[in-house]
């Protein structure tokens, strides 16, 4: 009977922890950007990364010097970006994309999208606007 007891608890106890891990990892936009600063940087893409909770851009950005700084682009959950008309094929690998975005508060090259400007001129929304925006 102990036995069972014990192994009922740590399944409980299992459950739990899984549970509670993503409410854990969820945040606030602004417990890591600057909403009230804005940022755009323009790259090639080097990586898009369509998932959940978040989806992850990651672009090539020449400095003024010529050198390359990877930058790391954070959107909403990939059903978010499918809603807002993005598609899989809009950012492809190698494509020249602008990105406007809030900065990292940790001062690293991350930014908090708000838009998305293709080489083709079409700009998709990110879901984030500033303070006083529409």
């Amino acid at each position: 009977m102990k036995a069972a007891f014990f192994v009922a608890g740590v399944a409980i106890g299992a459950v739990c922890l899984l549970v509670a891990e993503p409410a854990r990892a969820h945040h606030s936009i602004a417990a890591e950007f600057d909403m009230n600063k804005s940022v755009t940087v323009a790259g090639d893409i080097t990586k898009m990364d369509f998932r959940n909770p978040h989806s992850w851009l990651y672009i090539d950005v020449r400095d003024e010097a010529g050198l390359v700084q990877p930058w790391a682009i954070e959107f909403g959950g990939v059903n978010s970006l499918y809603r807002r008309g993005w598609q899989r094929d809009d950012l492809p690998v190698g494509a020249t994309v602008t990105v406007t975005g809030f900065p990292a508060l940790d001062g690293s090259r991350t930014l908090g999208a708000t838009d998305v400007t293709l080489s083709d001129g079409r700009t998709l929304f990110a879901g984030t606007r500033p303070s006083g925006s529409n």
